[in-house]
């Protein structure tokens, strides 16, 4: 068995995934019986708990999303939320429950046949679904400023903003200069956020509230020292300078990624900060799916061999939670009505898998000093000024 798995096995408190895929309400609607679902304590909870822990690594996958979307607001109608990443996974999830709903949802996705088909798929899941789609490069500057520019041409207010994409990318550099990891995970949402952020106010002032949801990770636990590492986030000369293009978990391509996602939740706890001393209603939250059966994780099998790529595998069928569980936590930061500003909702326990529950973020995540670098740099890269 290789480090590989023995990473998810022995190191629990830090999962994998940044993805999810599939509908929720529509299992919501279902009331599921296989989902065994009991509330005890004010959390949703497995009612097969002692035989998850007699079975051990190959404990059967919850499913505490059916139950779970009943808590929320049955009427989002006049809302309008505008998701990165909706293509597949949590924001895919995400955006089909918002929809449900009855809310206005903004697709922002690169132009592609994929976007193309997830709208086509959005539109058939949801029925008179208030779908719009956005162009929306999350690798180039102009494409995100375009992206801004039409949704404040078209709307006046903006109830909810939910940073969901993010990529485990190569070595690459973005014709903005930026290491391609680095721009899609945080750089274009600091930059997008600063330009919709006066449509996010007229909401909350006229409404008393509104949203910005940042996706995060636990992975962002596996920083070096649980630091931002300004390297990452300089102007980049020609790729490969910033650990190459491994896929092996712990590797170049999954360091950047850690550092976009520390960036995540380092971005909402500055900006939760600064709007707080301003007065305003705007919450600043943020969320981590844990341990999902998703592309994500998928990813990390790819160096793998056969064996330990099928040891994995089989792990992963019967530990990481299904894509619905996994959007649980962002949709708590999108619409639950008792949501906190500046903390994040992650699975409970352990971070991997569970209900998702108020987490508060770590000490190194609220350091002025890190929040300062990474503002400095963000505004340096994007040109605009965020909640000067």
């Amino acid at each position: 068995m290789t480090w590989h798995l023995l990473i998810l096995v022995k190191n629990r408190r830090r999962p994998f995934a940044k993805d999810a895929h599939a509908p929720c309400m529509g299992l919501a609607k279902k009331a599921s019986a296989k989902a065994s679902i009991s509330h005890v304590g004010g959390q949703h909870q497995s009612a097969n708990v002692s035989q998850k822990e007699k079975m051990g690594l190959f404990a059967p996958k919850k499913e505490l999303c059916p139950d779970f979307c009943k808590t929320l607001p049955s009427d989002l109608s006049g809302k309008v939320f505008a998701i990165t990443g909706t293509t597949s996974g949590t924001g895919y999830v995400a955006a089909q429950t918002i929809a449900e709903l009855g809310g206005t949802v903004l697709l922002l996705n690169r132009p592609s046949e994929r976007a193309q088909q997830a709208l086509k798929t959005l539109q058939e899941a949801v029925g008179g679904g208030a779908f719009v789609a956005i162009d929306c490069d999350l690798q180039d500057f102009a494409s995100v400023r375009e992206a801004a520019g039409q949704i404040k041409a078209k709307y006046e207010r903006l109830y909810c903003l939910c940073c969901n994409a993010g990529i485990v990318g190569k070595d690459e550099v973005t014709k903005d200069g930026y290491d391609v990891t680095i721009q899609t995970d945080h750089y274009s949402h600091f930059l997008l956020t600063a330009l919709l952020l006066d449509l996010l106010e007229a909401e909350a002032q006229l409404n008393g509230d509104a949203r910005i949801v940042n996706h995060s990770s636990g992975l962002r636990l596996n920083t070096p020292d649980h630091k931002l590492d300004p390297k990452y986030f300089e102007k980049k000369e020609a790729p490969d300078t910033l650990g190459g293009s491994d896929m092996t978990f712990g590797k170049g391509c999954w360091l950047r990624h850690h550092q976009g996602k520390l960036a995540n939740t380092v971005f909402t706890y500055g900006l939760h900060t600064k709007l707080q001393s301003k007065g305003s209603k705007i919450r600043v939250i943020a969320a981590q799916p844990g341990f999902c059966d998703t592309n994500g994780v998928a990813s990390c099998a790819t160096e793998m061999t056969f064996v330990a790529r099928m040891f994995y595998n089989l792990y992963v069928k019967f530990n990481a939670q299904n894509a619905q569980d996994g959007t649980m936590g962002l949709l708590r930061g999108m619409a639950d009505a008792e949501a906190k500003s500046g903390v994040m909702y992650s699975p409970k326990g352990d971070g991997m898998s569970g209900p998702a529950v108020e987490a508060e973020l770590e000490s190194f995540e609220k350091d002025p000093d890190v929040i300062q670098m990474l503002w400095e740099v963000s505004e340096a890269a994007t040109g605009v000024k965020l909640a000067a």
